[in-house]
């Protein structure tokens, strides 16, 4: 096990959504500010080798937990698919090896459920990930940050890397991306809702047809099973961090529109498109092998995500 309090903790993507969840999660156990340190793009833009290098040499670290990623909703995903391809593919290509060659004590790759074949039998068990090809909106990205797991594996085998690989299912929760753009659904459907409410507007459209399910682990709760996984897990097998539900988009899009109260009508756009049928994970591997399950109950997280957007814009 390791003593995170002990270690130098970079963080990348430290200052975006997980990550400023994650470094609240690590200064609760005691983790000096000091020892954690967060790499702004300005500074360094990890998708180059030689600042991958110099963020190594500069800073210093111990352990690196590489949270940063270019990734967005089915339209981002289907608008940048060379650029989230290379963007994912070359940030964790140099991390990895920067880290080989620093000696560091423990990498901590954050893959992604868009890594698991489109028709993956539900729940999702880590051995399936293999067994197809992913969703087609957004293969790109999820073969990128999938070739990374085969990149740790190797590294663990000729280098005795201490490199560990999470898939986090989709997360939600406070300090989102609520970009009307860029947002997965959650954020946007809060948002469209409480806009139609302050508008006056008697429909709200929403993309696809509402048939298609996910699974959705608050932000919090993801922070902690990184957190755990970084102290206790050492091993090649890549583990699930999930909340071990799922839910239809249409009855999402139900849920929150009862929670912000808004009584218009709900017109399914399915020109527009759903993305990967099913999304539910098996959680058994994160349980066994570090502890971590979810507390957060979705009702109330999602609650909370109302709240804390409703202050952010002004919304009474």
């Amino acid at each position: 096990m390791i003593d995170l309090k002990k270690e130098r903790i970079i963080i990348t993507g430290g200052a975006g959504f997980l990550g400023e969840h994650l470094q609240a999660e690590l200064h609760s156990l005691g983790v000096p500010p000091e020892s954690i340190l967060v790499p702004l793009i300005r500074d360094f833009d990890l998708t180059g080798e030689q600042a991958a290098a110099r963020m190594y040499a500069e800073m210093s670290p111990t352990v690196v937990i590489h949270l940063a990623a270019e990734v967005g909703g089915i339209g981002a995903n289907r608008d940048n698919p060379g650029r989230f391809f290379y963007a994912n593919m070359a940030m964790g290509l140099h991390l990895i090896e920067q880290a080989r060659r620093a000696g560091l004590k423990k990498f901590v790759q954050i893959g992604t459920i868009c890594a698991y074949p489109k028709f993956t039998p539900v729940p999702f068990k880590e051995e399936a990930l293999w067994n197809g090809y992913p969703e087609e909106t957004n293969a790109p990205y999820g073969i990128a940050k999938k070739a990374l797991l085969v990149m740790l594996q190797a590294y663990r085998l000729q280098y005795g890397l201490n490199g560990i690989y999470l898939l986090p299912v989709n997360l939600y929760g406070p300090g989102d991306n609520f970009d009307a753009a860029t947002s997965h659904v959650i954020p946007a459907l809060i948002r469209k809702f409480i806009e139609a409410v302050r508008r006056g507007d008697d429909k709200v459209e929403v993309w696809g047809t509402g048939l298609v399910s996910r699974e959705f682990l608050y932000v919090e709760d993801c922070a902690r099973g990184i957190v755990l996984a970084a102290q206790k897990y050492d091993g090649p097998d890549p583990v699930n961090l999930g909340a071990g539900f799922e839910i239809t988009i249409r009855d999402l899009a139900d849920k929150i529109k009862r929670m912000i109260d808004f009584q218009g009508q709900l017109v399914w756009n399915s020109s527009k498109p759903d993305g990967q049928p099913r999304r539910r994970l098996d959680t058994t591997r994160a349980a066994e092998l570090f502890g971590f399950r979810s507390e957060v109950d979705f009702d109330e997280g999602l609650r909370r995500t109302i709240e804390w957007y409703r202050d952010q814009a002004g919304a009474s």
